[in-house]
């Protein structure tokens, strides 16, 4: 590839968020590295491409393998962290502009709260092809 998907800086400081991976006690096969499986997650985020195509050249394993490790991490509650850790640095360097932020209220849900709606009363008398005078 021409450039990086996930640069060194960037790197950096994902890495110590990323869990250790613990030695299997029965062996197996080495785990992929947590940076080409970030590599891959990454890939497919931002082409769109179904799992199963990620292609070999990037050297993350399987499709499979990187989807796997997105779970786990997101089991561990990996990408909240990574989340804040990056605003945070992005806010540090004012590269945050609040005003491209867009909320869909119709998007969020309303647990417990607000009232249940009336019946929205009729306004006139339906017209159309089925009406007879």
């Amino acid at each position: 590839m021409a450039f990086t998907l996930v640069p060194d800086k960037l790197w950096n400081e994902i890495e110590p968020l990323l869990p250790r991976e613990r030695p299997k006690p029965k062996g197996g096969r080495p785990p992929v590295d947590p940076r080409a499986c970030l590599t891959g997650i990454v890939y497919v985020l931002r082409t769109g491409m179904p799992w199963r195509f990620v292609p070999q050249e990037l050297g993350c394993g399987s499709g499979v393998t990187c989807w796997r490790r997105l779970h786990e991490w997101t089991d561990l509650g990996i990408w909240p962290r990574i989340h804040r850790k990056l605003l945070s640095i992005l806010g540090h360097r004012g590269k945050i502009d609040a005003s491209l932020a867009v909320m869909d209220s119709a998007s969020v849900r309303a647990l417990f709260g607000g009232r249940t709606p009336g019946r929205t009363p009729r306004t006139g008398r339906k017209t159309g092809a089925n009406v007879t005078s």
